[in-house]
C-alpha cells in the first residue's frame, strides 16, 4: 500500500461507516461529559448543593464504572452475535440515553444527567470489543496497522473536538443548554445512520454460551489471555499507556492554572497539541512499520514517553511567567514552545506505542476469543485509570508538585518498560532490527507476504553478513527460530540477541556431533509446534560474495518434518562492514554511504517432496540475481 492508502480506507464500505460510527460515539461522549462538567464548575449552585470538586471526580468515575461491571458480558456478546447488528443496537441505545440527558438538561435534574453519564459509559463498554474485533475481520493483514492508526487518530480527535464543542456550547447564553441537549441527540442519530452502512461481519463464535456473572467471566478471560504471553503482556502494556495518559492529562487543568498561569484557552491548547500528537503518531505507524505489525515500534514509543515526560518536567521548571495569560499570551512567553513541543511529542510517541500493541493483540489472539480478550483489556484499562488517579492523589498528598509528578511518571514508565521487555524480549529484538534497517540500511522487502502468518515452514536464505538474521526478522510478520553456526551464535553482543531470539546453534558433526544432533531435535520440535525456522544452508558466511553450495542438512530437516520450504535471497549486503569481504570494514561502509540500500526477496513455497539442496540453491540464486 502507498503512504496515503490508509486514508483510502475511509472511502470503502468495509471501513468508512465503521470509522464514522466510532468517531461520532467518542465525539458525543465528550460533548456531553465536558458540557456537564463545565456547567457544574461555573453554575454549580443552580444544579446541586454538592461539592463541585466531588462532582468533578465522581462523574468521570461513574463513566468508567460500566467498563468494570459489563466489559466481560460485552465481550461475549461481540463474539456471539453479528457485529454490524450490535453496532446498530448500541447506536440506538445512544439515542435513548441522549433523550434521557435532554430531559435532565431541560428540567435541571442532575440525577437524570448522572444516569446518562453511566449510560454513555455502558454505550462505550458495549462498543469497545466490537471496535477492535471488527477490524481483523474486514481488513487485510497489511492494512491492519493503518486501519488501527486511523481508528486511534479518530478516537482522540473525536475526544478533543467533543471537549472543545461541549465547553463552548454549554456556556453560550441564552440557548447553551438547549444547544447541548439537541446537539447530542443529533450526533447520536447521525452515528446511527452511519452504523447502517457497516457491512455484515459474522460472529466469531455463534455457539457461545454467555456467562452473565461478570466476576467469573472476567477471571476466565484474563486467565485465557495469560496463556499467550505476548498477547497478555500487550494487554498490560496497553493498560499502562492509559495509566500514563490518565496521570498526565489529569494534571493539565491545575498545571495550566497554577504553573502556566493560563486561562481555559491554554488548557484547551495543551489538550489540542497532545491529541494531535496521538493522531500523528498513530498515522505515522503506517509509514514506520512498513505496512505490517511492527512491534519494534513499541519500545521506541516507550522511550519517547519517558524522554519527553522528563523534558516536560525540565521545561516546567524553566517557565518563569507569573502573569495571567490567554492562549496568545502563553505562546509568546519564553519556554512555552518547549512545553507545547513536549506535549505533542508525548502524544506522537504514545501513538507509536499503542497502535502496534492493538495490532499485535488482533493478529496473535485466538480469533474466536478476540472480543472477550478486548473486553478483558477494557477492564484492565479501567483498573489502571482508577489506580492512576489514586497514585496521583498519593503523590500530591506526599508533597509532589505537578512537574515532579510528570518526572515520577516518566521514571515509572521507564521501569515498567524495562520489566515488560525483559519478559517478552521479542519487543526489544524487533526494535533493534527496526533500528538497524532504518539507520544503517534501507531495506526493501519483495513478496514478504509469502512468509506464512500461521503454521510451520522452513525459510532458506543465502548467508552474506552477520546481521542476515536481523534483516529477515525485521521483514517477517511473526517470530522466527534461526539456525546458525555455533561460532556466529557466540559473537559478542550479537550472541545475547540470538539467545534471546531462541536461535538454534548448530555445529558440523566432526566438530561437535552432540550439538549437531541437538540442533536437529530442536528444529523438529519447533516445526511440530507450528513455528517458523530459518536456516542458511551454505553453513557459513560467503567470503567472496558468491553463494556456496547448499549442504544436505535441509533435506534431513524436511525428512523429519515435512513442511513447506520458502526460498529467500538477500541483495545488497555484500561489502558492508558486517561481511567478510576484503579490506578495511569502515572504509567499505564509507564507500557504500549512509542508509545503503538492500532487499530481501521471498520466493514461492516449495513442497517438501521437491525441496532438494540443489533446487533450493537454484531458486535462491535466481531470486538474488546479480545484485550481491
Amino acid at each position: 500500500m502507498s503512504q496515503s492508502s490508509q486514508f483510502a480506507l475511509l472511502a470503502q464500505r468495509r471501513f468508512g461507516p465503521f470509522f464514522w460510527t466510532q468517531f461520532l460515539g467518542a465525539f458525543n461522549d465528550n460533548v456531553f461529559k465536558t458540557a456537564l462538567l463545565t456547567i457544574l464548575t461555573y453554575e454549580a449552585l443552580s444544579w446541586s448543593a454538592m461539592d463541585v470538586g466531588l462532582l468533578n471526580n465522581l462523574i468521570p468515575g461513574l463513566f468508567i464504572l460500566p467498563f468494570l461491571l459489563f466489559s466481560a458480558t460485552a465481550g461475549q456478546l461481540a463474539d456471539k452475535f453479528e457485529k454490524s447488528r450490535i453496532a446498530r443496537a448500541v447506536k440506538l441505545l445512544e439515542i435513548v440515553i441522549m433523550l434521557i440527558a435532554a430531559a435532565g438538561w431541560m428540567t435541571h435534574n442532575l440525577w437524570l444527567l448522572v444516569a446518562a453519564v453511566v449510560g454513555m459509559g455502558l454505550h462505550s463498554t458495549l462498543f469497545g470489543p466490537v471496535k477492535y474485533a471488527y477490524l481483523p475481520q474486514q481488513l487485510k493483514p497489511e492494512e491492519l496497522v493503518g486501519g488501527n492508526g486511523i481508528i486511534e487518530m479518530g478516537t482522540f480527535v473525536g475526544i478533543l473536538l467533543g471537549e472543545i464543542l461541549g465547553a463552548v456550547l454549554v456556556v453560550r447564553k441564552p440557548w447553551g443548554i438547549e444547544l447541548v441537549a439537541g446537539g447530542t441527540i443529533a450526533i447520536a442519530v447521525i452515528g446511527w445512520l452511519a452504523s447502517r452502512g457497516i457491512p455484515v461481519t459474522p460472529a466469531s463464535e455463534p455457539g457461545l454460551k454467555i456467562n452473565w456473572n461478570p466476576v467469573t467471566e472476567t477471571i476466565r478471560n484474563i486467565g485465557f489471555s495469560r496463556r499467550n504471553r505476548p498477547v497478555f503482556l500487550s494487554l498490560l502494556g496497553n493498560s499502562w499507556f492509559w495509566f500514563y495518559g490518565a496521570i498526565i492529562l489529569a494534571q493539565f487543568p491545575v498545571y495550566t492554572k497554577d504553573y502556566l498561569h493560563g486561562d481555559y484557552s491554554v488548557f484547551v491548547l495543551l489538550l489540542t497539541v497532545f491529541s494531535l500528537g496521538i493522531g500523528a503518531g498513530s498515522l505515522l505507524c503506517e509509514r514506520l512499520s512498513g505496512h505490517k505489525v511492527e512491534i519494534g515500534l513499541v519500545p521506541f514509543g516507550s522511550i519517547g514517553l519517558s524522554i519527553f515526560g522528563f523534558d516536560l518536567f525540565l521545561a516546567s521548571l524553566n517557565y518563569t511567567n507569573t502573569a495571567s495569560v490567554d492562549m496568545s499570551g502563553f505562546v509568546a512567553q519564553q519556554g512555552s514552545l518547549r512545553i507545547l513541543f513536549d506535549c505533542i511529542m508525548i502524544g506522537i510517541f504514545g501513538g507509536l506505542y499503542i497502535v502496534p500493541l492493538f495490532a499485535l493483540i488482533q493478529t496473535r489472539c485466538d480469533r474466536k476469543h478476540l472480543s472477550r480478550t478486548i473486553a478483558g483489556m477494557n477492564i484492565l484499562n479501567a483498573l489502571f485509570m482508577v489506580t492512576a488517579a489514586l497514585v496521583a492523589m498519593a503523590l500530591l498528598k506526599a508533597g509532589f508538585t505537578i512537574p515532579q509528578i510528570f518526572l515520577a511518571t516518566a521514571i515509572m514508565n521507564a521501569v515498567v518498560a524495562i520489566y515488560i521487555f525483559s519478559l517478552v524480549p521479542e519487543f526489544l529484538m524487533r526494535f533493534m532490527a527496526w533500528l538497524l534497517i532504518h539507520t544503517l540500511h534501507r531495506v526493501r522487502s519483495i513478496d514478504a507476504d509469502r512468509i506464512p502468518e500461521q503454521g510451520a515452514a522452513v525459510l532458506v536464505c543465502n548467508h552474506v553478513s552477520y546481521v542476515d538474521a536481523i534483516v529477515i526478522m525485521a521483514a517477517s510478520p511473526r517470530p522466527i527460530r534461526f539456525v546458525m553456526d555455533h561460532r556466529i551464535f557466540r559473537v559478542p553482543v550479537l550472541s545475547w540477541l540470538f539467545r534471546t531470539a531462541k536461535a538454534i546453534p548448530i555445529a558440523p558433526a566432526k566438530e561437535d556431533p552432540w550439538l549437531m544432533e541437538k540442533a536437529y531435535v530442536d528444529i523438529a520440535q519447533a516445526l511440530h509446534e507450528g513455528e517458523l525456522v530459518c536456516i542458511f544452508p551454505e553453513g557459513k558466511l560467503t567470503a567472496t560474495g558468491e553463494m556456496n553450495e547448499f549442504k544436505g542438512g535441509i533435506r534431513k530437516i524436511i525428512d523429519r518434518s515435512p513442511v513447506p520450504v520458502i526460498p529467500m535471497a538477500l541483495r545488497g549486503l555484500w561489502g558492508s562492514m558486517l561481511t567478510r569481504s576484503e579490506g578495511n570494514p569502515f572504509e567499505r561502509s564509507f564507500k557504500r554511504g549512509p542508509l545503503s540500500q538492500l532487499a530481501l526477496v521471498v520466493g514461492r513455497p516449495v513442497e517438501p517432496l521437491h525441496a532438494t539442496p540443489e533446487l533450493l540453491r537454484e531458486q535462491v540464486l535466481a531470486l538474488r540475481g546479480e545484485w550481491k
